[in-house]
């Protein structure tokens, strides 16, 4: 089945706000193995908006449009919705006794009128109730064609769609779909697709489709199956295979797992501790590490040193290291790792310095240049790379290269 994605307010147009509910759906959608073609955003126009809900229903299966169920004048998408299908408006009175409680729960003193808007459906609607807002979810079928519409705060969509529409979209399915994430790091996304494109051009159950994230990749594989235990049969083979190809590449098949939680466990498994010694960085490595639960347990301290003399002052960076060769280079990369490691009493440690630009740059280190230090366990290496993102970019990659050395490094101990 195709399904088809309308998000609806001026505001997504003017930039005013990301559009986040699109990204969202699009990731669920394919999850459940439905086909998206296309995707629209539409400004707060009543006859703009009917244009576009019927175009959308004439290619596509299923239409689910996001925004415009408020209280407000602007808020038009349920009244062209219900237009388009024929279908008159009427007063529900669970949604409004739900939208009157909820006022109770945040204690406003009055309900305006204009909120009992949000208590009008299409007839023959299905109604789906919003735990986290007043205006209702709303489901209209006719003639094989499947309207959705979802309210717009991220903080609304997301609990309704897993509660409440997933379930449903699933049920239209003939299947069910089951999906595992392979997650690499330590590879390129061109080497990494070059090395399963045999796979991906002879597949068909399940399938695997990668994913480019900074510094990782993923592969999504999917599977269509009566049940989770058919799925897992499906899978095997091809699990199989992905870790024959890339080892320990892989760190993980499960979902909600990140490159530095891995790395906590590796660490907690070992026994270890890591600190980090940070430049043009400036703190973003020791925040990708202390977002893990429990990362307390394997990160004590981390230091920032930005300039020449805090290199000097708090880690013991020799002068003659920094006058030599400079703070951007392979020795003070080294040296940063090796005494921060020494300061924190840390088995492992890891430095980054570097340039991120816009400016500083120069012909021989120019902006994108960053040297990662990895200290394990008295062995310490230096580790060149060059960016060519923007300021943001390059601090990014920078730490997801760092967290990937230190891994690579943890593996050859474990080893």
């Amino acid at each position: 089945m195709t399904v088809e994605f309308i998000s609806v307010g001026t505001e997504i147009l003017l930039g005013n706000i990301v559009n986040t509910n699109a990204a969202y759906l699009s990731e669920k959608c394919a999850a459940l193995g439905l086909s998206c073609y296309y995707q629209s955003v539409v400004g707060d126009n009543e006859e703009r908006l009917e244009d576009t809900v019927r175009q959308a229903l004439s290619r596509s299966d299923i239409l689910i449009l996001s925004g415009g169920l408020g209280p407000t004048k602007d808020d038009l998408t349920k009244e062209v919705v219900a237009k388009v299908f024929g279908r008159e408006l009427y007063e529900d009175s669970h949604t409004r006794e739900r939208i009157e409680a909820y006022f109770q729960r945040v204690h406003s003193d009055q309900v305006t009128p204009n909120n009992w808007k949000q208590a009008m459906v299409p007839k023959g609607a299905r109604v789906v109730d919003n735990h986290n807002g007043t205006a209702p979810g709303l489901i209209i079928e006719e003639n094989g064609k499947i309207a959705i519409l979802l309210p717009g705060p991220p903080n609304e969509i997301k609990p309704m769609f897993e509660r409440d529409i997933a379930p449903y979209l699933n049920e239209l399915q003939p299947e069910g779909i089951y999906s595992k994430m392979v997650k690499l790091c330590s590879i390129g996304e061109s080497k990494a697709e070059t090395m399963v494109s045999d796979l991906m051009d002879a597949q068909t159950n399940p399938t695997i489709a990668p994913y480019a994230k900074t510094g990782e990749v993923h592969f999504r594989v999917t599977a269509k199956a009566s049940d989770e235990k058919e799925a897992e049969k499906l899978f095997a083979p091809l699990m199989d295979e992905l870790f024959r190809r890339f080892g320990d590449k892989i760190y993980t098949t499960e979902e909600a797992v990140t490159l530095e939680e891995a790395i906590v466990r590796l660490l907690k498994e070992q026994k270890l501790t890591v600190t980090t010694a940070e430049s043009c960085t400036g703190g973003l490595l020791a925040g990708r590490i202390t977002n893990v639960p429990g990362a307390s347990n394997v990160f004590q301290e981390g230091y920032i040193t930005y300039s020449n003399d805090a290199k000097e002052r708090l880690l013991g960076v020799k002068r003659e290291t920094l006058m030599q060769y400079g703070a951007v280079s392979p020795q003070t990369a080294e040296e940063m790792a090796r005494k921060v490691a020494e300061a924190a009493g840390a088995d492992a440690a890891l430095s980054v310095t570097g340039i991120a630009g816009p400016g500083g740059g120069t012909k021989d280190k120019p902006v994108g240049l960053v040297y990662v230090g990895c200290y394990v366990k008295g062995h310490v290496t230096a580790s060149e790379f060059h960016f060519t993102g923007n300021r943001d970019k390059n601090r990014e990659f920078a730490v997801a290269r760092a967290l990937t050395l230190l891994r690579e490094e943890l593996i050859k101990i474990k080893e």
